[in-house]
């Protein structure tokens, strides 16, 4: 009953927010798609998740309280209704694309090849819904000779720069530890869909829209790393300086770690004031930002061995003194009780009878000054015949299409986790 209400309540607030109207049918999954749709989720979309009958392999990857609910998948589906078809049945493809009719944006992370045996040739569909917009959650740019190629965060790290970046840092290619290429490339696909819906405002007309994963991380790494390849012939190697040293990392203090940012001239200034050294403010190899980025190794090798000597409380006093940035260094388990995070109710947490107690991080936007609500992740095909009966279909079409998407064996991968 108080997931009913909790649920209730949610549909309530999202008439009033941004994308209120606006339904969205995903067919995408693990985390770079359902990234981007729970971000249109977040602000009021209808998102309609379509899975296969054994779930989005997510449902699976991580520690759980409800066999198809575990972490990573709550990590990205918040704000959704689940629906179940097994779409290498006729019926079920027929289903899918009775509700692409409903729909304002399709997305999907399929390979551009197996799209038209599910009847979802994109041309095909936009020429039978002229305001559609039909958004293509790729590896590679179709028209490119990568396109088509299956790809995932690791390999997408690989290819964009990601790992020689850390090789160029600490000796040896690595993957970031977190899953960057899908998260970032989930953040472009959220953007574009939103602008193609405000184009489709002005023209009255939808469109397709191709969010690839390599180009988005190239894009996303030679914001800064580009460097001197901006200008013809090459002012320098790429790769920004600052950011690759091996020195860039929290300091450490007599009795922890300090993220200290003195930045500006007179930030260092009063910096090697404080630590006693006021001569270095006026050495020729940190009197500028040119001259520090030349020299970065260095000085902060120098500024390392000045903050060991004090405590982090001593650091934090003094940067504030001075108005220099800087934070204690959190460990993830130390985030939800953040003094900040707390105060501004950054973190909700949920009953519900299968999960037990959960928690979520919030949007991180508000709007209005508004924070926006948060449903817990739907169960694998909880809302099927709810949406399917909103469409049209007959109870009789409906319990076929339950039967056949009953899961087709334990252990089986999900049907759609070899898209992107």
């Amino acid at each position: 009953m108080k997931r009913e209400q909790e649920d209730r309540t949610v549909a309530q607030e999202a008439r009033s927010l941004p994308l209120s109207g606006i339904r969205v049918i995903d067919l995408t999954s693990v985390v770079m798609g359902p990234y981007a749709s729970q971000m249109l989720g977040d602000f009021g979309a209808d998102v309609i998740k379509i899975e296969a009958p054994e779930g989005d392999s997510t449902r699976y990857t991580g520690p759980a309280t409800e066999h198809g609910m575990a972490a990573v998948f709550l990590g990205v589906n918040r704000n959704k209704r689940s629906v179940v078809l097994d779409l290498k049945r006729p019926e079920a493809q027929a289903a899918l694309l009775k509700l692409i009719g409903t729909a304002d944006v399709f997305m999907h992370s399929i390979r551009p090849q197996k799209l038209a045996p599910l009847g979802l040739a994109p041309n095909a569909l936009m020429a039978r819904h002229p305001k559609l917009i039909f958004a293509g959650l790729h590896g590679f740019t179709e028209r490119g000779p990568y396109g088509g190629r299956p790809a995932y965060d690791d390999i997408i790290q690989g290819m964009s720069g990601l790992a020689a970046l850390m090789q160029h840092q600490g000796g040896e290619p690595r993957y970031f530890p977190t899953i960057a290429a899908d998260k970032t490339s989930g953040l472009f696909a959220s953007n574009a869909i939103l602008a193609a819906l405000m184009l489709r405002e002005r023209t009255g007309q939808g469109g397709f829209v191709e969010i690839p994963m390599f180009e988005s991380m190239v894009a996303f790494n030679l914001v800064e790393h580009l460097y001197g390849g901006h200008f013809d012939p090459p002012l320098a190697p790429p790769g920004y300086p600052r950011v690759l040293d091996r020195w860039r990392r929290p300091y450490r203090t007599a009795d922890g770690f300090i993220c200290m940012m003195p930045y500006t001239n007179q930030h260092w200034r009063q910096f090697f004031a404080e630590a006693g050294q006021p001569a270095l403010a006026d050495d020729p190899r940190f009197t500028d930002i040119a001259s520090r980025t030349r020299n970065i190794g260095m000085l902060y090798e120098t500024t390392g061995r000045f903050v060991a000597g004090r405590s982090t409380a001593a650091w934090l006093e003094a940067c504030e003194r001075l108005q220099i940035p800087a934070a204690p260094m959190r460990q993830l388990e130390e985030l939800p009780s953040d003094p900040h995070l707390e105060a501004i109710g950054f973190f909700s947490e949920h009953e519900d009878a299968g999960l037990g107690r959960v928690r979520f991080p919030g949007v991180p936007v508000q709007m209005n000054r508004q924070p926006f609500a948060i449903a817990i992740p739907p169960r694998l095909g909880e809302h099927t015949r709810e949406i399917l009966e909103e469409i049209g279909l007959a109870k009789g079409e409906v319990d076929a299409l339950l039967r056949q998407s009953e899961p087709r064996g334990a252990g089986a991968l999900p049907a759609m986790a070899e898209q992107q």
